[in-house]
């Protein structure tokens, strides 16, 4: 089952990027910091999160559950640069760079949250190309995650990624 998510959008200066992605979530805000913020919710997702000191200035290592092209796992040790439950939480860490989610309620006429993401970091073009697609791919997962239905590792693969990457390579022309 994939869900589409809404395509990010980035800010280039030198080898520096900032990635956007702007998502209205179904779920309530609560449900939503549990599957960002939390070793539980993490992994249903994006990457095992261990060490996970669950305040400002604490150790995290995020480490995927997926691979590269490469057939890498990417594991990322950092810091928590940003607690502020359950509206904002940041991480700091190796290879990813600033990973920045705010929440906020959406509109009543609306309903669930607003999920603002921000990633910052230096790279190549083909490496923002490439985080823009992996960011989208983990999104898709993120919504079947709060659906109910967790990312089943074992089955994953680099098809949705290579398609995700040729969309953003061709939104940047």
């Amino acid at each position: 089952m994939e869900i589409p998510s809404p395509y990010g959008t980035s800010e280039t200066e030198g080898d520096s990027h900032t990635l956007r992605y702007e998502l209205s979530l179904p779920y309530p805000l609560d449900q939503v910091w549990q599957a960002i913020a939390t070793p539980e919710g993490l992994p249903a997702w994006l990457a095992a999160a261990e060490p996970f000191e669950q305040r400002e200035g604490g150790a995290v290592t995020l480490r995927w559950l997926n691979t590269d092209t490469e057939g890498t796992v990417t594991v990322a040790p950092g810091h928590v640069t940003v607690w502020d439950p359950p509206r904002c939480v940041e991480y700091t860490v190796a290879v990813h760079g600033r990973i920045r989610f705010d929440l906020e309620h959406a509109p009543a006429s609306v309903g669930g949250t607003l999920l603002h993401f921000t990633n910052e970091r230096t790279g190549t073009t083909d490496d923002r190309l490439d985080c823009l697609a992996g960011w989208h791919h983990h999104f898709e997962y993120l919504l079947q995650a709060l659906a109910g239905h967790p990312a089943d590792w074992s089955r994953w693969t680099l098809n949705r990624w290579k398609e995700l990457r040729r969309d953003y390579e061709q939104r940047d022309r």
